[in-house]
């Protein structure tokens, strides 16, 4: 990687806390200087307490052009941004902040890439029956892309009863396919997407019921460490179609990249 630090260098941030786990410094580095950029993306560790003003700083850092967002600052960051996408607002999450006329406007990029990793692999997801596991802000992300994939039918398995039924009924109002609360029996369903930490760091469990998936399924998982959590090599066993989390890490840092600089010759020509 040839990075040259200069006064003309952008910056950007991935902001976590912890922080020493993300992967995405160097790979979004790297495709930023692949595109020609002068620019290096830094880690940031901030406390939540410290969230909201990490925000307004950065904003005022004008060589900073724009923001990772990651645990546990996806849902907070959302009210911390000038303006966000109808898709962030939507989910009530952002996991990528890029500068703007108005500041930093905040979109939810998590979902979009499951997605292309799932459609980059030769699954078809239009009319099919999937369950998704996990009601979290991943899990939302997902989930709301997997309706506008096309799905016939999507059921959400949440232990949080209540966080389950919420998201449920947020997802019907958009009318694109029948969504309903599950258990983790993968019975009759087509696509098994796992958007929990289950399987995390040597963690032996599956969101699943690894005895009820076959070889017809395709299954996805957003883990990216191990690659290849218990699900994933269950699934690997039965010769099913799977998606890693990092193939879904790779779709979503070119998302990133994108929608980072797709505004930005607009911008700095404006100023």
């Amino acid at each position: 990687m040839d990075i040259q630090l200069n006064g003309s260098t952008r910056l950007y941030f991935v902001v976590g806390h912890p922080i020493k786990q993300v992967k995405s410094p160097e790979g979004v580095t790297q495709e930023l200087i692949n595109k020609g950029l002068d620019a290096i993306v830094s880690p940031a560790d901030v406390h939540p307490d410290n969230f909201a003003d990490f925000i307004k700083t950065t904003r005022n850092m004008l060589n900073t052009d724009g923001l990772i967002v990651t645990v546990p600052h996806k849902i907070s960051a959302l009210n911390c941004c000038d303006q966000v996408t109808e898709r962030a607002s939507f989910i009530g999450a952002v996991n990528t902040i890029r500068r703007c006329a108005q500041g930093w406007e905040g979109d939810m990029l998590d979902g979009k890439g499951m997605v292309k990793a799932i459609l980059a692999q030769g699954i078809i997801l239009k009319n099919k029956k999937v369950l998704l596991a996990g009601a979290g802000g991943a899990g939302k992300a997902i989930a709301y892309e997997l309706l506008l994939s096309g799905v016939s039918e999507l059921a959400i398995f949440e232990l949080d009863g209540q966080r389950q039924q919420q998201l449920v009924e947020q997802l019907s109002q958009l009318g694109k396919a029948k969504v309903f609360a599950h258990d983790n029996d993968p019975t009759g369903f087509d696509v098994l997407v796992n958007a929990t930490p289950m399987g995390m760091n040597g963690d032996p469990s599956a969101a699943f019921q690894l005895n009820q998936i076959t070889a017809q399924m395709a299954v996805a998982d957003v883990v990216t460490s191990p690659e290849n959590t218990p699900l994933i090599r269950h699934a690997l066993t039965l010769g099913c179609a799977v998606v890693k989390g990092t193939d879904m890490f790779a779709q979503v840092r070119d998302l990133m990249v994108s929608y980072l600089l797709e505004n930005q010759k607009d911008h700095h020509d404006a100023a």
